[in-house]
Parts: structure tokens; C-alpha cells; sequence
């Protein structure tokens, strides 16, 4: 299989499926299409319209199959990958895991757009404005510190499902930005993400991001040069 993703820097949702199958060890061919621009032009729009009618990355391709959106990716190694347990297997706290990922995906669009992953970056300083300026930024952070609090304690942990599943690579990147921007957090939530950028998966990504050393100004709000 071939994952096609973006700038491991700044690419949340690609971090999202590489983390997961890096982690989960379904072996796959990781391929970079840098982002140059989203204009249809672009470099990186005519490269990723050749594998995939969405235009966005990431995406998998199994053989003639295309599997675009995190989520269906997510599902799709799960379906085929069973031995891994990707999901917890207790139905209910499968459906709760699914529930979080969903909210994941179709929410936290304030913290999603305020503080844009770079993982490469410390920007405190931002963080702190955003903090200070931003209630809806605020509202999402509230409402991760309250979800994963809760689920970290009815596990038992060290995962939000006490083993590694899919919902921890759905906020491997919120662990990013809230590291990366010093957002105030409670120290249960601050272990968490120390524990998640441990895992091999995610360090590796980390690694990986680092030694990019790319610098693209549109994905970048607060700063003018690395």
C-alpha cells in the first residue's frame, strides 16, 4: 500500500492515517506531495488529481483502490487489519471511540484555524494571545480537556481507550498544537501528550517533520521565516 500525505510539518489530517498505520505497523510506502499551493495549478493539486477525485490528502492506494478521507482510511485498515484491534473491541466503547473521531472530524474549527499545526515551531507567545483573544479557541480546548479526562479516567489509561486505537491517532495532531502553542492544560492532559509524541508512530513522525526543514508562508500566520 501507498499513503500519499503532505508536509508532515503542517499536514494534521495526513499525520491523522500515517500515525495510525506507523503505530498500528501495516506496512505501507509513505509518499510526499509537497505543498507549493492549493490553486488548481499548483503543483501539488495536478500530482494528487492523479490518484484521487478529492483533490486532498491523505490517501491510500491498496492495489487499483483509492481510499481518500482519514476516517475511511481509518476504517478501511480496520476492516482489513482486524489482528490489530485498531477499535476497542467492547461495543460500546467502540461506538464511543467512533463518536470522538467524528468529532474531531466535523469540529474544533476554531482551534483548527487559530493554531494551524507546526509541529517544527514554538510559538508560546502566539498561544498566549490566542488564549487571551480567542473564546472559541478557548470553548474547543475546554471541551478536549473534558473529553479526554474522562475517557483517560474511565480506561484507566495510558490512551484515551487504554491501548493505542484510532481515536489517539485522530488527536495525535491536537497534542501537536497544543505543545506547540503552550496552551494552558491541565497536567493529566499534559501527560497525555507527552505519552502520545512518545509513541514510535508519532515520534517517528515528529523525526520526520523536523527534517523537512520547509518553510511555506501561507502555512504560516506567525512567522516570516523559520
Amino acid at each position: 500500500m501507498k499513503l500519499y500525505i503532505g508536509n508532515r510539518n503542517y499536514s494534521s489530517w495526513s499525520m491523522r492515517a500515517g500515525v495510525l498505520l506507523a503505530q498500528a505497523g501495516i506496512p505501507h510506502e509513505a509518499v510526499v506531495l509537497r505543498f507549493d499551493a492549493f490553486t488548481a495549478e499548483s503543483q501539488f493539486k495536478r500530482e494528487l488529481a492523479r490518484i484521487s477525485p478529492a483533490g486532498r490528502v491523505p490517501v491510500l492506494i491498496d492495489g487499483d483502490l483509492a481510499v481518500w478521507d482519514t476516517l475511511a482510511i481509518a476504517e478501511y485498515v480496520a476492516e482489513k487489519f482486524p489482528d490489530r484491534a485498531l477499535w476497542p473491541t467492547d461495543r460500546a466503547a467502540r461506538a464511543r471511540a467512533r463518536s470522538v473521531c467524528a468529532e474531531m472530524h466535523a469540529g474544533f474549527t476554531a482551534l483548527r484555524g487559530a493554531c494551524p499545526m507546526n509541529i517544527e515551531a514554538w510559538l508560546p507567545d502566539a498561544g498566549a494571545l490566542i488564549w487571551r483573544d480567542n473564546a472559541a479557541v478557548r470553548a474547543d480546548v475546554t471541551r478536549i480537556v473534558e473529553m479526554w479526562s474522562g475517557l483517560l479516567r474511565s480506561s484507566g489509561g495510558p490512551l484515551l481507550f487504554g491501548e493505542f486505537s484510532i481515536a489517539d491517532a485522530y488527536y495525535a495532531p491536537v497534542c501537536m498544537r497544543l505543545a506547540t502553542y503552550a496552551l494552558p492544560v491541565p497536567a493529566l492532559i499534559g501527560e497525555y501528550v507527552e505519552r502520545v509524541k512518545a509513541l514510535p508512530g508519532v515520534a517517528a513522525w515528529i523525526a520526520a517533520a523536523l527534517e523537512e526543514r520547509d518553510f511555506l508562508d501561507f502555512e504560516e500566520p506567525y512567522r516570516l521565516k523559520r
